[in-house]
């Protein structure tokens, strides 16, 4: 197989993950609601920059303890779970504050930007989701005739990172989208209530999930 169908065939493969709505994509979903479009667009690109270095560590070989240990596993498992419950609390604790926010996030300041880009960082590290397919499948569009094999499963780990980045943007403009038509202190009320518990049951769910 050339290196342009190694290369089609693994973004095909990722498209099919990443459309396949998970802990990203949720969360990203989650604080679009809560926070509105600009929130949601920092939250989808740090979640790709978290899932990039996932991806780094499955290539330089540090992924395999995961693989190899369920220890290891139920560690990131576990770790990813109470992230997730623990932004699901926070969400409905700042609720009341966002019964009339600033449009799209203007003049937040940048430490709350920041703040974003990294809460998204670390659901995207944490992801067990993605961590088994850079273990499992990622490996499987190597090439071995074509260089070294850490240096294509960056080049394939980036490539999907921009692959989720681009969806998930998506999936948080819709859904910014349909949160704008709620203009009422009530609606706003019910949209932070429902994205916040939504980051909570997503947190119970991968906690209780079993290892694949």
């Amino acid at each position: 197989m050339s290196d342009t169908a190694h290369f089609l065939a693994f973004v095909a493969a990722s498209l099919v993950l990443i459309l396949i709505p998970g802990p990203s994509v949720m969360f990203t979903i989650s604080r679009a609601l809560i926070y509105g479009r600009r929130q949601a667009v920092l939250t989808a690109w740090g979640n790709a920059a978290g899932t990039f270095c996932a991806s780094a560590l499955a290539a330089v070989g540090l992924g395999a303890l995961i693989s190899e240990s369920a220890v290891a596993f139920a560690i990131v498992k576990y770790a990813g779970a109470a992230y997730l419950v623990y932004l699901g609390v926070k969400a409905l604790r700042d609720r009341k504050g966002l019964m009339a926010p600033p449009e799209d996030g203007a003049g937040a300041p940048p430490k709350r930007t920041l703040v974003t880009v990294a809460e998204g960082f670390m659901v995207g590290l944490l992801n067990p989701k993605s961590i088994l397919f850079f273990l499992a499948i990622l490996p499987q569009f190597v090439n071995p005739d074509s260089g070294s094999a850490t240096a294509q499963m960056l080049v394939l780990g980036a490539t999907f990172a921009v692959l989720a980045a681009g969806c998930d943007t998506v999936w948080g403009l819709v859904a910014a989208a349909a949160r704008d038509v709620f203009r009422r202190p009530r609606s706003r009320r019910v949209l932070a209530n429902t994205g916040g518990t939504a980051l909570i049951g997503l947190g119970v769910a991968a906690a209780a999930g079993e290892r694949a």
